[in-house]
């Protein structure tokens, strides 16, 4: 599993797109790129490049991050686990024009009881995450859970990386909780999420990737999908998330 910081960390801003390709696409994908970029080195499997993670995303009571009001559309906070870690990222990611920011840092699975606190221990590390929950009204609403396999290189501009989603499911969520990822609704009917993050102007090795495969740039969110098949999208936004009753 990726290593966990000990402290606050801010990532550098950096290109995001992302594809939606058939399983057996996606198959040749990790097939090419298994031979020209190195596997993630805090990953495992027998090719040293999978783990699975679990993330809880965060609404108002109002769908303002699913709607994207204001600024609701732009920042997204989540809490993400990678396997059965005992420790999990506090996450808020911040998007325009398909360059992406992170802040996160780790603390304790079973620190997340203070998240339900309705005052923020400054004391703790976790202080700002959970202020920023308080002051946006934000929520659990809901958990995705899917199987990454991550390749990396480096350019002049930095890190490279390729990942690969697949098994991608979701499960409404109402606590600081994770539950058994298995227990989850399929989001993308066996279609797997390929993604590129890199810095300045996409890598050549990458463009290869796109012209060789024909691959076309979408917007894919795991939210907004998770959404949809949970049925979110079809509430009213006059609706409070809060007041619905999941069976």
């Amino acid at each position: 599993m990726p290593s966990l910081p000990e402290a606050p960390e801010e990532r550098g801003f950096a290109r995001e797109i992302k594809f939606l390709v058939p399983a057996g696409q996606a198959e040749l994908i990790r097939q090419w790129a298994r031979s020209r970029l190195e596997p993630d080195p805090h990953a495992g499997g027998p090719t040293d490049d999978i783990y699975r993670i679990s993330s809880l995303y965060f609404d108002t009571p109002r769908f303002d991050v699913y709607c994207r009001n204001g600024s609701y559309g732009r920042a997204k906070y989540r809490i993400r686990r990678y396997d059965d870690g005992k420790k999990v990222f506090l996450e808020r990611k911040l998007k325009s024009h398909g360059v992406v920011g992170k802040r996160r840092l780790t603390v304790k699975v079973k620190e997340l009881g203070r998240l339900e606190n309705g005052e923020p221990d400054r004391g703790w590390p976790g202080f700002w995450f959970h202020r920023r929950l308080l002051l946006r009204g934000l929520n659990p609403i809901c958990q995705v859970s899917y199987v990454r396999t991550a390749r990396v290189t480096r350019n002049a501009f930095g890190p490279v990386r390729l990942t690969l989603d697949e098994d991608l499911c979701a499960q409404p969520a109402d606590a600081f909780r994770f539950r058994d990822a298995g227990d989850g609704v399929s989001m993308t009917g066996g279609l797997v999420v390929v993604e590129m993050k890199f810095r300045q102007e996409m890598p050549a090795a990458l463009q290869e990737l796109v012209e060789e495969f024909g691959l076309v740039q979408q917007p894919v969110s795991k939210y907004r999908l998770a959404a949809g098949v949970l049925g979110y999208a079809a509430e009213s936004p006059s609706t409070p998330l809060l007041e619905r009753k999941y069976a």
